[in-house]
């Protein structure tokens, strides 16, 4: 889940422009930390940093260099493990997560001395060159050894040989004029202006200039780092703060709504009104339709439609319809804004390589997001109010904003969506004072209409509780035009076309070795860092969670009886401490602090 480029000169020397330019594109993938390696003056050396990569450039001294590549991180794994990885005498950039390295590295002769998944891609290599493999085995040999994706740079500076790899399409090569290119996206090679760029779907060798001397590695002065990765470490006395007290409460004699739902009304029957003014969603048009719909789009060989790709469930299943059953060659595209799990990111990597689909990523500041996170909770820690919890979120909202900007970028206009129709919750807008709209057709409620009345009565809950007029206001409220009020066009929703199943799903998912979470049984929401702390806080407070509103609209669609729902619900409401324990830790509040405030909090329900 990194930005890697590079260029190669042979009689000429690269511009500092052109670098510049490759690194900004790199940098838009990930700024946790970035590296470089370079030929000059007959040797190879590397310079790594804690820092972006346009900050390691200006730090760096490049004159004269003829070969120049670099690698721009989002940290997955292996926070302190920089780029180029140094190992078995080669340098080694990677983009793609290997979801198998623990496996990887059982019985071989070489030891593993770092946490990265990268370390066990030149391994594999050296073993297969000493098998006498040529190029084309040795791709065969690394894409069926590992799971998830490959797009690497692996330089033997003895032999002059550099190796490029990628068993999903996320590594690009050009030329322009003598000079040869690389980029994980075909975006900034276009900017520099290159020339035949070709899509890597496999292996290439690069002839470069060799050298025995020892590689010079340096270290830029680094940032301190955030804990951008928390590890989990069990405590039981942090586990048994979390409560779970199942209240007796009054629910809808035909879904699961209990009385705490807001705007909640029960007829004489016991039937609530949800269920009165409920209009089937899984229903889908005739898939002659969609096929119709995206047929002007189609580009035969080429990539012609752009999947929003978070990794959870149903845009997973959706990637997978639209590859196998549409038969379209998308290009998925993930927005990371620091609340996207390693379990997330895992799966994106697993269903990529699988179906050999190009993924962009495009990563806020990671930092800034969670400082933001950090300031909203403390604020709603002060005051807490129920119609406030979705503010936790906000940060994630310019997903719909850089759509757009994959959209200019790779010049396709088509973007279809995993959205489950199922997922309307009501409650969220409905504990801010908005009664429930029943023909809302879509999950999101778009429109200046609504967006105004939703954000008034934000307005006054702020006014109450001035914490929330911090540095985070205008990302939130941008986020929320973009989701909700900027026109989409080209845009559709999978699922319109194909009946949304969760046992189909399940059973789909499973065949690419899709990663289940530990702390619960469901496979909704588990890439998603924040809903185990929000359902939590709903739970606590409400006796009820996102949950019960899904699987009582599964009940009205006729996929679920009551009495299986029920069953269901008693066990995804449970508190999943691991994944609350990693949502505080990686917004920096103390977990036995927010808990306990939590607890305190008056019940809707005696």
């Amino acid at each position: 889940m990194c930005g890697i480029f590079g260029v190669f000169i042979k009689d000429s020397i690269i511009t500092e422009g052109e670098l510049a330019s490759l690194a900004k594109h790199a940098q838009e993938r990930g700024s946790d930390s970035s590296g470089l390696m370079l030929y000059r003056n007959g040797a190879y050396e590397t310079v790594t940093g804690d820092i972006p990569i346009s900050k390691l450039l200006a730090k760096t001294d490049g004159d004269n260099c003829c070969f120049v590549a670099g690698h721009s991180r989002l940290a997955t794994n292996g926070t302190g493990d920089n780029q180029p990885l140094m190992k078995e005498n080669t340098l080694t950039i990677h983009n793609g997560i290997i979801c198998n390295t623990d496996q990887l590295w059982k019985d071989r002769e070489s030891s593993r001395e770092l946490a990265i998944d990268t370390e066990i891609i030149p391994v594999l290599i050296k073993e297969e060159k000493a098998k006498g493999k040529i190029l084309k085995q040795i791709e065969k040999s690394l894409f069926t050894a590992c799971e998830g994706v490959i797009s690497a740079a692996v330089l033997d500076p003895k032999i002059g040989e550099l190796l490029l790899f990628s068993n999903n399409g996320s590594l690009y090569t050009a030329i322009k004029n003598d000079g040869l290119y690389f980029a994980s996206e075909s975006w900034p090679l276009k900017q520099v202006g290159c020339e035949n760029i070709e899509q890597l779907h496999g292996s290439l060798k690069w002839s470069l200039p060799s050298s025995g001397k020892p590689i010079k590695q340096t270290t830029i002065e680094s940032r301190e780092r955030s804990n951008l990765l928390p590890q989990f470490n069990f405590l039981s006395e942090e586990e048994k703060l979390l409560n779970y007290d199942r209240p007796d409460l009054k629910r809808c004699s035909c879904c699961v709504l209990p009385e705490t739902m807001p705007y909640i009304r029960f007829d004489s029957d016991d039937v609530c009104n949800y269920c009165h003014n409920y209009k089937t969603r899984n229903q889908p048009k005739p898939f002659e339709m969609l096929e119709e719909l995206v047929a002007p789009y189609r580009r035969k060989g080429s990539p012609d439609c752009i999947v929003p790709f978070s990794g959870g469930r149903d845009s997973s299943y959706g990637l997978h319809l639209i590859v196998k059953e549409l038969g379209m060659n998308p290009i998925t595209y993930t927005y990371d804004w620091g609340m996207v799990t390693d379990l997330g990111r895992r799966n994106i990597s697993r269903m990529c390589s699988a179906l050999g689909v190009e993924n962009i990523i495009i990563a806020a500041d990671i930092e800034l997001k969670r400082k933001n996170i950090r300031k909203n909770l403390s604020a709603w820690l002060k005051k807490p109010h129920l119609g406030m919890m979705a503010l936790l979120t906000a940060g994630d909202k310019h997903f719909f904003r850089h759509v757009e900007t994959v959209k200019a970028q790779t010049g396709i206009s088509l973007n279809l969506w995993g959205v489950n129709p199922l997922e309307v919750t009501h409650f969220k807008t409905g504990f801010l004072g908005m009664p429930p709209s029943f023909e809302q057709k879509r999950v999101y409620t778009n429109g200046l209409i609504g967006q105004f009345n939703y954000h008034r009565r934000r307005f006054w809950q702020m006014l109450a509780n001035p914490s929330y007029l911090n540095a985070s206001l205008f990302d939130t409220l941008s986020g929320e035009y973009w989701r909700s009020i900027h026109k989409k066009s080209d845009y559709f929703h999978i699922f319109d076309f194909w009946e949304w199943d969760e046992k189909r799903t399940d059973e789909v998912l499973a065949s690419y070795n899709w990663e289940f979470a530990n702390d619960t049984p469901t496979s909704w929401r588990i890439g998603d860092a924040t809903a185990a702390f929000y359902n939590y806080v709903y739970y606590t407070v409400a006796g009820f969670t996102e949950h019960d509103t899904f699987r009582s609209n599964q009940i009205r669609e006729g996929a679920l009886t009551r009495d299986q729902a029920l069953e269901l619900i008693a066990v995804e409401n449970q508190p999943r401490y691991e994944s609350i324990k990693w949502y505080l830790d990686a917004v920096g509040l103390d977990f036995k602090e927010v808990i306990e405030c939590i607890n305190r909090i008056p019940k809707l329900y005696n």
